[in-house]
């Protein structure tokens, strides 16, 4: 048995409110990112989780003298096959995922032995836990949790940073061949019609960029063997809620048209000075020699200097093209436990067997279908 924290009130909060002003201060102060937004946990709890079978997993510590919040885990209690999962609220839309605490509470968690004892306790019981998308340089959860130390994924995120005026940011960033090349993709471009770029303003004109973005990723993401999230309606469900939601604060949406139909578009989300793309499509078929993503994210990125932002962040996933806009890879790290004799073997299979990370992923894929349908589900 271990003794209470004399500094900290720890506890499971289930129905944790992530639309509170005392969340929103928190996370206002707190070393978190995008993903752990008041809006974007808000949507993922009420719209995802119960179609995953996930039941969350909330640890709200609060200073015990105020009662005020010091720091939130957003977890979730996922069974996958036989596997007893905890993990941070992700399922496969978040890219970055961390504590919401400040650094020096944080610190001050470290150093405090009964409460780290009663939160490594409040977790339990798993198999297997994942902290997997920890962004470099960020809160050591290892040390909060006592697991492992974090190892690199086989992904890095990608960043450029920006700088004004766009034309200065273009010549540092991109090669000159690789300007002269796009200057000459969009001359062609605007000769094929009526050719615009805008960021969405209204609840319309972002369902209509939505609903071409799903049109345009169904079958590519097919063709690749990965289906793609928007096919689903909770998904679609949940990116839909947050563009109409974070609509002009904390999240972007921007649409190329051509005379008058969106064939392109990108869906980020805005923190801190950085814009993180976290969705895109285009239509490729329709414009095979355009190299329209090139050209959509050039006038993204001209968007987001025009704003002030310092940052444009492609997020997860080594894609060569994020490098031909002055994007730097930094390394993602993920951390795992086992908690059972389940769990020390799937882990241990995992480490010796490569291959098996692809099946688990599958395996992991599948979990996110709905959990109840009235006919078998493929």
């Amino acid at each position: 048995m271990h003794r209470p924290s004399n500094t900290f009130d720890i506890a499971i909060e289930q129905g944790f409110d992530f639309l509170s002003p005392d969340y929103a201060k928190l996370f206002e102060n707190s070393a978190a990112t995008a993903f752990q937004h008041p809006l974007w946990l808000d949507t993922l709890y009420t719209r995802l989780a119960s179609h995953a079978g996930a039941t969350p997993l909330v640890v709200a510590v609060r200073h015990r003298p105020t009662g005020t919040l010091a720091m939130v885990l957003p977890l979730l209690r996922v069974r996958r096959g036989p596997i007893r999962t905890v993990e941070f609220a992700d399922l496969r839309v978040s890219d970055y995922l961390a504590p919401v605490c400040s650094p020096q509470v944080f610190s001050e968690l470290l150093k405090d032995q009964s409460a780290c004892a009663e939160i490594r306790c409040l977790v339990r019981p798993f198999d297997l836990l994942r902290m997997a998308k920890l962004p470099d340089g960020r809160l050591p959860i290892e040390n909060l949790l006592a697991t492992p130390r974090r190892v690199a994924m086989d992904s890095n995120a990608y960043a450029s940073v920006l700088v004004a005026p766009f034309e200065q940011w273009r010549a540092s960033a991109m090669d000159r061949s690789y300007q002269k090349e796009l200057a000459k993709k969009s001359r062609q471009l605007q000769k094929k019609g009526d050719l615009s770029f805008s960021c969405c303003n209204d609840g319309a004109s972002v369902i209509e960029a939505l609903d071409v973005m799903r049109k345009l990723r169904g079958p590519r993401f097919q063709a690749q063997g990965d289906g793609d999230l928007l096919q689903r309606p909770e998904y679609y469900g949940f990116y839909s809620e947050m563009a109409l939601r974070g609509l002009g604060s904390f999240v972007r949406l921007y649409a190329m048209k051509m005379d008058g139909d969106v064939i392109a578009a990108v869906l980020g989300l805005c923190h801190q000075g950085s814009f993180l793309v976290i969705m895109s499509a285009f239509d490729i078929a329709g414009y095979k020699s355009q190299s329209l993503g090139a050209l959509m994210f050039e006038q993204v990125a001209r968007d987001c200097i025009e704003r002030g932002d310092r940052m444009l962040d492609f997020t997860i996933g080594d894609e060569p093209y994020k490098k031909l806009f002055g994007a730097q890879p930094s390394p993602m790290w993920a951390v795992t436990q086992a908690g059972s004799t389940v769990g020390a073997i799937s882990l241990f299979a995992l480490k010796q067997a490569p291959w098996l990370k692809l099946a688990a992923k599958r395996m992991s894929e599948f979990r996110l279908l709905p959990t109840r349908t009235s006919t078998p589900t493929r």
